[in-house]
């Protein structure tokens, strides 16, 4: 069994390759799940965020859409809520029922591709249709298919980023994580060295954190164009069914992440968006409630379980992030890591 699928979800994408952009679906195999968010840039496009608050009245989220194309792209959600609709997936209301589809965006309407190219409701019911938990696609695909990252110095100067998947396990409990990189800073390895980020004319990296403490910038670095189209785009998911207080905790501890592999991070320039998702305990969708295995014993502090699954969450993250990169071919004169494998 897969990571994915010990916790219940299938990742689907769809891609615009000329238009360079596309969308990518977390969405419940066959259930809903409980979901919470992190808002970590300050140039963040959502949509349905306050479903992901631990005081809202819905306890449920069906789909969660990651999306090129701006605020444009958020129209792409309502694909995602006519294929749950179809297979009567959603909030009973009645007579029908309305699907829980929280979005986030990130800028790809420049400098590759199309600016006019945006993510269509089909195609996110196209990537809704196609998830899996077995197979999950990285690089270049879905949302990251027109994702840059480094453009502090200008488009021209910058790296290809993407999707990259990372898992961690521990004690039983499995932790799974996608990232969409379309980062403004650099991206770093485990080490702290810069692998992808803005570059200079002899190729060597800018180091754009060290230049914005240290360095003069020229009237033109950044170019104001490029500083503005940015973003990370991340999920992190447990095995263990988690309340919605303590599953809000996890999407702000597994930050660290973010904040670890890309410099400078969550600024004025970027709309980075942390999901954070569990199971739903079955009472809470009127299933047989069956005991759960308890993962500590009663002696065990009650931060501790919490903690682990921080820690779990944060190391899958850090892994999507570096393979994001990694595993992103370049395009139109923007170099990727993968070029060179």
């Amino acid at each position: 069994m897969t990571p994915w699928e010990r916790i219940g979800l299938a990742i689907g994408h769809a891609s615009d390759d000329a238009g360079a952009t596309g969308c990518t679906v977390i969405r419940g195999i066959t259930k809903p799940f409980r979901c919470s968010a992190a808002l970590v840039g300050r140039a963040s496009g959502t949509r349905e965020l306050p479903t992901c608050t631990p005081e809202h009245l819905v306890d449920r989220t069906d789909a969660v859409l990651l999306t090129g194309g701006s605020a444009y792209g958020l129209d792409a959600a309502a694909g995602v809520m006519h294929w749950m609709e179809e297979r009567g997936r959603g909030f009973p209301v009645g007579r029908g029922v309305v699907p829980i589809v929280p979005a986030a965006v990130l800028f790809d309407l420049s400098p590759l591709g199309r600016f006019t190219a945006r993510p269509s409701p089909d195609m996110a019911y196209a990537a809704c249709d196609q998830a899996s938990a077995a197979q999950v696609a990285e690089g270049c695909v879905g949302a990251g298919t027109g994702a840059v990252v480094g453009k502090c110095a200008g488009p021209e100067w910058a790296m290809k980023g993407g999707v990259g998947i990372g898992v961690a396990e521990g004690d039983g409990v499995v932790a799974a994580a996608i990232a969409v990189l379309n980062a403004f800073g650099d991206v770093r390895d485990a080490h702290g060295a810069i692998i992808a980020g803005a570059r200079t004319a002899s190729g060597s990296f800018v180091d754009a954190q060290r230049l914005f403490r240290h360095g003069t910038i020229p009237t033109a670095f950044p170019q104001v164009a490029s500083a503005r189209t940015n973003t990370t785009l991340a999920l992190v998911a447990v095995s263990v069914p988690l309340e919605r207080d303590a599953l809000a905790q996890l999407a702000q501890g597994a930050t660290a992440a973010l904040y670890r592999r890309i410099t400078p991070c969550g600024t004025i320039f970027d709309g980075d968006v942390l999901f954070a998702v569990s199971p739903m305990p079955a009472h809470a969708i009127g299933e047989q409630t069956t005991p759960l295995q308890s993962e500590r014993s009663e002696s065990d502090n009650e931060a501790v379980p919490l903690a682990r699954l921080e820690a779990l969450a944060t190391a899958a993250l850090e892994e999507a992030i570096e393979r994001a990169v990694r595993l992103a071919r370049g395009r139109d004169g923007i170099p990727g890591l993968a070029d060179r494998a």
